[in-house]
């Protein structure tokens, strides 16, 4: 009875040893904004959603995609940014906010991308929508098709500035989305989104992101206001290895969109983490190998597995690994051969692509001979 009673106390010790290692994370702060979202940049992983798909006006968040898909010619090569831009009427005579270039006058690519990015120019976005496309019509359409490859599937862009049309919707989900591509997707030209002040024509603006100066962690990305969108930013910061996406719409003014920003922001940094499982190096473990010159050959990851993880939860991460049948050389570097799936508290977080770490070539003939018979003999006791 005693016996009985003392492992009963054991195991009630270690359930409440258990739940006592489990972090504590708190309901997400309730912000003053029409949607906001905070995600994890790495993983793609939603740490908070309200009104995540409600589709509402962007604004000059809008630009994030004119610059992205600038990024995207200049890095296939069909621009440059030296090349010069001639400024047509329509850029130089659009109204709200301008880099102030004029009409008829060459300006490189790269002077515009700052326009765009930092000054939230009108005038710089229709010119290099014209450069790109030919027209901002034409440029506007190649955005959409954008826009559903990256899968923001409930948006749809009229012009390239966020100037009001009907029927011009994103929702906060697609601007996470397209946020974490501009930051993933061209590192060569995201830190521009972290510079402060850009001057053009003898005229010095700063930059309309606010969190640029309140918060060293914060690095872009872009700003946006109408009076129909309210004010809006979408935001992202880096510390301590983990990079957030937040997104905020629809707030009452300037000053608000940057705190409620700062809320979602420091949230997460302050209850999650992001979590490297394996690198693209890592051997996870050896598998046979029937036929092969090597008898054995090392399984890995293609790339860098992350997971969002609550801040210190990093016991409760299982990872297993599951070959799709018995290996047969000749097998490739890099070959698909199962995968590796990721688990934090029985729930799956992650599913990647088991790949050979190195190539093995096919053995001789009599040693290809001598495994058929050893592969046969073991299948009678398997």
């Amino acid at each position: 009875m005693i016996k009985r009673f003392l492992a009963c106390l054991v195991l009630l010790s270690s359930a409440v040893s258990a739940q006592a290692e489990q972090p504590l994370i708190p309901a997400p702060p309730q912000l003053s904004a029409t949607a906001y979202l905070l995600m994890d940049a790495h993983t793609g992983q939603i740490l908070v959603e309200e009104n995540a798909d409600k589709q509402v006006p962007p604004a000059s968040l809008t630009k994030m995609m004119t610059a992205y898909i600038v990024s995207e010619e200049i890095e296939k090569g069909t621009i440059k940014e030296t090349d010069e831009v001639l400024i047509s009427e329509k850029a130089w005579r659009k109204g709200g906010s301008k880099m102030f270039v004029k009409v008829g006058e060459k300006v490189p690519v790269i002077d515009l991308l700052r326009g765009v990015i930092i000054q939230s120019g009108n005038d710089a976005s229709i010119a290099l929508a014209e450069f790109v496309s030919g027209s901002e019509e034409v440029f506007a359409e190649v955005m959409n098709q954008q826009a559903e490859l990256l899968g923001m599937h409930d948006t749809t862009f009229k012009n390239a500035t966020g100037w009001p049309a009907e029927g011009h919707l994103t929702t906060a989900r697609d601007l996470a989305i397209l946020g974490r591509a501009v930051v993933m997707d061209h590192p060569q030209h995201y830190p521009i989104h972290a510079e402060k002040y850009f001057s053009f024509a003898g005229i010095n603006q700063p930059n309309r992101n606010r969190l640029l100066w309140r918060d060293p962690a914060v690095d872009g990305i872009k700003t946006g206001h109408t009076e129909e969108a309210g004010f809006c930013l979408v935001a992202s910061a880096q510390k301590r290895g983990m990079r957030l996406i937040s997104v905020v719409l629809g707030t009452e003014s300037d000053e608000q969109r940057a705190a409620e920003s700062q809320k979602l922001l420091a949230y997460g940094f302050r209850y999650y983490q992001t979590h490297k499982v394996y690198g693209p190096d890592d051997v996870l473990q050896t598998e046979r190998v029937w036929g092969g010159k090597e008898p054995e050959v090392g399984i890995a990851v293609k790339e860098e597995v992350f997971v969002t993880i609550p801040r210190g939860g990093e016991d409760n991460i299982k990872a297993d690994l599951i070959i799709d049948g018995e290996l047969e050389a000749p097998l490739e570097k890099g070959q698909p051969v199962g995968k590796v799936v990721v688990t934090l508290d029985g729930e799956t977080v992650a599913e990647v692509k088991a790949v050979t770490a190195e190539g093995v070539e096919e053995a001789g003939f009599f040693k290809r001979m001598w495994d058929a018979i050893k592969r046969f003999v073991m299948g009678f006791f398997s």
